[in-house]
């Protein structure tokens, strides 16, 4: 096969060429078989690939990549015509103007950490290499038009000659003193010409990122830079989005502001773009692992709920106690299954819960150990810790409108811990019921319009407006508005009331003595479920188990939903179908938790109880007590046994036959 200009490409074009032809030639002709000339085409080579087929060449794009990128871009023009002139007559083929090589190093010597820093690691010993980036977007711009490409011509010998622009001087073409054609009698010309119509123009956004708060260490200030995206790659990511980048590091002058030092800032310029939204959540979970698991509910068969109460155990360890919480901690965690009707109207698994409590009952504590478990997760409080607070917000850089993403955003198919909750921005009251409920923030601010995923956990935490009063709204007590807390699945209050009994139990746990001293055993049982089995079995719950309701758990479900609305009256905001899709979640989540596909009566049953124990509906169950002084029950089938006789009472539904309590479905 042979070019009808081959014998003019350079030598260090002609590898570039072969290689594109020989291992991508699928792409150039899908490329080819695109009917607009004047888009820009992506090629897609792998680093990996080309170390093993053309070692020289790939370190050439390693060292050098501002020429041997372009240098890529030419051969994959070259490539395609070539394939279009072997195009058989009947395949339709057009020629294109615009096509850029974008380099994947997955998988490639380039993800060692010399060439795959962290964003606070860049140093000027980078610049000029073909670097590699990971973080998380945090703020994106408008799509921008620049001038990218610009071709002169000598006055005095007629030699035409392209011109790029310097980001380092602002997108500014810089003329050559004299003129650049390589001939044995120099011209030296010094006047040029502009070419009309030979200007090539390019899409360009300006996007940042910052490295992620989750393999930072206490203390540690997450840095950021700029990322240029262009052509192909704008409008790829947006807001919250976990990316890799590869490209080359440069600098800019930054802009000139009154009293303000101009610098040079610096900047990646992207030349491949991948998204990792669907890698962010994988725990390793190993196969001697996932056995242990399928053995330890095997050992428990026949007292289920000993090894759930085994398990919660191991949730916050240091706060004794609090069996209520640490339950609803669980089932937040690990979540129910998302629902997709035939509209395509789509219903969270995600559920949400708000812990309301005197000082000093634990409150932060908790949302510390749940970030812990989470493998992803953003701990804020009401404020926020940006401008762009718990949503989103437009905020102006450099003259230029951007995107700023909030905690919300940041921590999208993970989990947000916001303390001091009654303590929200304006602006985040007014768009956080759409991000709870939805799972989207739209925007439409300062002429950016666009919609935000937040498939997030919400896990607040906030202190009572004064003394509690049990007799008022919880509305009243938190000033936080009813349709805001009817989106918390659970809604928890502890109140720190005078118990003696509790009192001398705590102090003695606190002081080394009672359970520490004396409870041996429950110590090896935390011992077993220690953090980081805890986050393997939560992480796989979740990706192994996808619960479907039983007709018994359907029918208790129903029975206290319609109990609840035949009974509301001041709340009645609360005991609306949202209140339905908040106990098939828990049942769900209690399913998963016990290690089962199916929601059985006994998930119901759990479920009703964790909505009971939320102040935010009147309780039918007079033998919940206050969530604080909630303690592990030593035999919790048989204390189970007589609370499902209780509810099935209220519910008229005691004549109905007695279900299993073992793990049915187990596998």
């Amino acid at each position: 096969m042979n070019s009808c200009n081959e014998e003019e490409v350079p030598m260090r074009l002609h590898s570039a060429v072969e290689y594109l032809l020989h291992s991508h030639s699928d792409q150039l002709r899908s490329i080819i078989l695109s009917p607009d000339p004047k888009l820009h085409y992506p090629l897609f080579v792998d680093y990996a690939e080309l170390m093993d087929a053309d070692p020289p060449l790939a370190r050439l794009v390693f060292a050098n990549p501002t020429d041997y990128l372009r240098f890529f871009d030419q051969a994959a023009i070259l490539a395609h015509k070539r394939v279009l002139k072997d195009m058989v007559s009947h395949e339709k083929g057009v020629e294109k103007k615009f096509i850029h090589v974008r380099f994947n190093v997955c998988g490639s010597p380039l993800e060692f950490p010399e060439t795959f820093p962290t964003i606070g690691r860049v140093r000027v010993k980078h610049r000029g290499i073909l670097l590699t980036l990971k973080g998380t977007v945090i703020r994106s711009g408008a799509v921008k038009m620049y001038e990218g490409q610009r071709t002169y011509q000598c006055k005095k010998c007629k030699h035409m000659f392209p011109l790029y622009p310097e980001l380092e001087t602002r997108n500014s073409i810089t003329l050559p003193s004299i003129c650049p054609s390589q001939r044995s009698n120099p011209c030296e010309g010094t006047k040029f010409l502009c070419i009309e119509n030979t200007t090539v123009c390019h899409d360009y956004q300006e996007i940042k990122i910052q490295e992620s708060t989750q393999v930072l260490g206490v203390g540690v200030i997450p840095r950021s830079i700029l990322v240029i995206l262009q052509d192909d790659l704008v409008d790829i990511v947006k807001a919250g989005d976990d990316v890799i980048i590869t490209g080359i590091l440069t600098a800019k002058w930054s802009p000139d502001l009154k009293d303000v030092r101009c610098d040079l800032d610096p900047i990646l310029i992207a030349n491949h773009v991948r998204k990792t939204n669907e890698m962010k959540l994988e725990i390793d979970i190993p196969d001697d692992v996932a056995m242990k698991f399928k053995q330890f509910w095997l050992d428990f068969r026949d007292t289920p709920l000993k090894g759930r109460n085994t398990i919660l155990r191991g949730i916050c360890p240091q706060v004794f106690g609090l069996f209520t919480v640490k339950l609803a901690v669980a089932l937040t965690l690990i979540g129910g299954v998302q629902h997709v009707d035939a509209s395509g109207t789509k219903i969270r698994g995600e559920s949400h819960l708000l812990l309301v409590g005197d000082p000093g009952t634990g409150k932060s504590q908790f949302l510390k150990f749940a970030a812990k478990l989470s493998n992803r997760s953003v701990m804020t409080t009401g404020l926020g810790s940006t401008s762009a607070g718990l949503t989103v917000t437009a905020v102006k850089d450099g003259g230029e409108w951007m995107l700023e993403a909030g905690a919300l955003v940041l921590a999208d198919g993970g989990l947000c811990c916001i303390d001091e909750f009654d303590s929200m921005r304006e602006h985040d009251r007014a768009t956080i019921h759409e991000a709870m409920e939805q799972q989207t923030i739209s925007v439409a601010k300062a002429g950016l319009v666009t919609a935000l995923s937040t498939r997030t956990i919400v896990f607040g935490a906030t202190n009572p407006k004064g003394h509690y009063d049990p007799d008022q709204p919880l509305s009243v007590n938190t000033a936080l508005s009813g349709p805001l807390l009817s989106r918390f699945d659970i809604v928890l209050v502890l109140l720190d009331t005078k118990n003696p009994e509790w009192d001398a139990v705590v102090s003695s746990h606190i002081l080394g003595e009672g359970e520490y001293g004396n409870g041996k055993q429950d110590e090896d049982l935390a011992n077993i479920w220690s953090l980081s089995i805890l986050r393997r079995y939560i992480g796989y719950v979740k990706k192994h188990f996808k619960p479907v309701l039983t007709k018994e758990a359907e029918k208790v479900i129903s029975s206290y939903y319609q109990l609840q609305r035949r009974s509301a009256t001041h709340n009645a905001a609360r005991t609306t179908v949202r209140m339905l899709e908040s106990l098939i979640r828990l049942a769900q989540a209690h399913a998963r938790l016990m290690f089962r596909n199916e929601v059985t009566r006994l998930d119901a049953i759990a479920a009703i109880l964790c909505i009971e124990s939320s102040m935010t509906i009147s309780a039918i169950i007079d033998s919940i007590g206050n969530a604080l002084h909630s303690n592990f029950t030593e035999n919790p089938d048989e204390e189970y046994a007589k609370q499902e006789k209780l509810i099935l009472e209220k519910l008229s539904l005691i004549d109905e036959s007695p279900e299993s309590n073992g793990l049915e479905g187990f596998n």
